[in-house]
C-alpha cells in the first residue's frame, strides 16, 4: 500500500487482505476510488475489486453476502442494480462504522471493465499487475458534443416541470445539470478530471459563488427559474471557454428552448 490510509480503513484492509489471501478461489484484490488520488480521509469509503478465478466466479457471486459477512461486523449489504452494476455489493460495517464496496470480476473483466488503474493490494502470480500494465485506463473525458446534442432538450424538459408546478422535479433536474454537465465542464476547463461535483469546493473554490446561483434559495417558482437561467448561462460560458471549433452548436434548439423557458417564466407573473 503506497498511499497513506487513515483509520478505520487501514485496520479493515489489513484484516480482510489477510483473510482473502487464504481463499483459493481468488486471484487478487485491488483498490480504487479516493485511494488513487491520495484524497482518502476518515470519511472515505473503500472501493475494492475482488478478482475471482473463472471456475469459481458464479459460486462466489452467489455467496457474496456470506463473503461480506465473513469480512467484518456487517450491518447491511445490497447489490448495485440501482447504479447499473449487479456485480457490486455495497456494505456497511460496524466497529468501526465503515462503507465498503466490493466489485466481483473475473480476470477478463478486469482487463476492460475499468475507468482507472487501481492499486493492487494482493495478487497471485502478478496477474492483476500485468493486466493493468497491458491494458491501461484513463478516466473518460466528458464529450462536449454529447452534451450539446442533449442540453437544449434537457432545458425544455426542465421547463415543462417548472411550468407544470412540479417544483421538486425541477429542483432535481437542476442537480442533474450541475453534477452531470456544469461541474464536469468546469473541471475540464481547469485541466481536472471531470468527476462531477466531487471535491468541487476544494478544487474550484473561485467558482463557488457562480455555482451557488444554480441552487434555488427557496422552494419558489421564481427562485427555481433564476437557478435555471444561471445554469444555462454557465453552460454557455463553458461551451465558449472550452473553444472547440469542431463543435456543432444546435442554435435552433437553443433558441426554441430558451423562448419556451421564458414563456413559462412569464406565466408566473
Amino acid at each position: 500500500m503506497t498511499m497513506p490510509i487513515p483509520e478505520p480503513q487501514r485496520g479493515f484492509l489489513e484484516q480482510i487482505i489477510s483473510r482473502l489471501k487464504k481463499d483459493d478461489r481468488l486471484l487478487g484484490v485491488a483498490i480504487g476510488g479516493s485511494y488513487l488520488s491520495g484524497e482518502m480521509d476518515e470519511y472515505s469509503d473503500l472501493d475494492l475489486i475482488i478478482v475471482v478465478a473463472d471456475a469459481y466466479y458464479q459460486q462466489v457471486l452467489h455467496e457474496r453476502k456470506l463473503f461480506a459477512n465473513h469480512s467484518g461486523s456487517l450491518l447491511a449489504a445490497f447489490t448495485g442494480e440501482h447504479v447499473g452494476e449487479p456485480r457490486l455489493l455495497i456494505c456497511l460495517y460496524e466497529n468501526p462504522l465503515l462503507h465498503v464496496d466490493f466489485k466481483f470480476l473475473v480476470l477478463e473483466d478486469f482487463k476492460i471493465d475499468r475507468v482507472e488503474n487501481p492499486i493492487v493490494l494482493w495478487e497471485k502470480d502478478n496477474l492483476l499487475t500485468l493486466v493493468i500494465k497491458d491494458n491501461p485506463r484513463n478516466y473518460p473525458p466528458l464529450d462536449l458534443q454529447w452534451v450539446e446534442d442533449r442540453f437544449w432538450v434537457w432545458v425544455h424538459y426542465g421547463a415543462t416541470k417548472l411550468g407544470r408546478g412540479e417544483l421538486f422535479e425541477a429542483i432535481d433536474f437542476l442537480s442533474f445539470i450541475r453534477g452531470q454537465v456544469l461541474a464536469p465542464l468546469a473541471k475540464m476547463q481547469a485541466g481536472l478530471l471531470p468527476r462531477g461535483v466531487r471535491n468541487f469546493e476544494t478544487e474550484l473554490p473561485h467558482l463557488l459563488a457562480d455555482f451557488r446561483q444554480t441552487i434555488p434559495m427557496k422552494y419558489d417558482s421564481f427562485e427555481i427559474a433564476k437557478a435555471f437561467q444561471h445554469s444555462i448561462y454557465l453552460y454557455r460560458q463553458f461551451r465558449e471557454g472550452l473553444n472547440k471549433p469542431e463543435l456543432v452548436v444546435h442554435s435552433s434548439a437553443e433558441t426554441a428552448s430558451m423562448q419556451y423557458l421564458q414563456t413559462v417564466i412569464d406565466a408566473f407573473r
